[in-house]
């Protein structure tokens, strides 16, 4: 069935979210790999249990609450000060070098985020970015109150396209948001960057790419 848009993943997917490991080393030396690897972990491991407890916090206090145990945990002394400048980073995530390419040439299809990054964090990258003008929605979690991979979110993006979720092409980075998106029934392309393993739970992605650059090619071959 043929793709009538397609939609992306911002946090892994777009924006690399270890683009914040330069500023973890100047606030704590040798320690950027280690804190930004904890802090998006605990980020997400956050966001399930909210979900699963039927509870909802907006991803700036998810993504907070998530910086301060990765400290503590780290034995790093930061002070408001600090965290403040963590957080502001968030805003500020580099775009990956092929994004830009890749976007341009998906053109013709209607382009659109769906993240679980609260409103005023997912502007601030697209703007940040450069990219206001690149995508038909931005669409955040935060409508319905409960994190990817709940059918509930990528529901909510087959009702702002108004399009039927076979019809709509799904990419990201993340295996938990494929594998979500695969059995809400979107058509998803898995970007695979570090060539790891599927998790084992029986549902997989139309297409496995290494890259941005390689999914317009590959959306026309199959």
């Amino acid at each position: 069935m043929t793709v009538k848009a397609v939609v992306f993943d911002a946090y892994g997917t777009l924006f690399d979210v270890y683009s914040v490991i330069s500023l973890c080393n100047e606030l704590f030396p040798e320690q950027g790999a280690a804190l930004s690897q904890l802090w998006r972990a605990k980020q997400l491991e956050y966001s399930w249990l909210l979900s699963l407890m039927e509870r909802y916090e907006d991803f700036w206090q998810v993504t907070e609450k998530a910086l301060r145990f990765a400290c503590r945990t780290l034995h790093l002394p930061a002070d408001a000060a600090a965290q403040a400048r963590l957080m502001d980073a968030y805003l500020h995530l580099d775009p990956y070098p092929e994004v830009l390419a890749a976007l341009a040439a998906l053109a013709d299809t209607p382009l659109a985020i769906l993240s679980n990054g609260a409103p005023p964090m997912l502007s601030a990258i697209v703007a940040n970015a450069n990219l206001q003008q690149t995508f038909a929605h931005v669409i955040s979690v935060d409508e319905v109150k409960i994190y990817k991979p709940s059918p509930q979110v990528y529901r909510l993006a087959a009702e702002k396209l108004g399009l039927e979720p076979a019809t709509i092409g799904f990419v990201s980075s993340n295996s938990f948001d494929i594998i979500g998106a695969t059995a809400f029934g979107f058509r998803t392309f898995w970007v695979n960057r570090a060539a790891n393993p599927l998790d084992e739970l029986g549902f997989t992605p139309a297409l496995t790419i290494s890259k941005l650059t390689d999914l317009a090619y590959m959306m026309r071959e199959t």
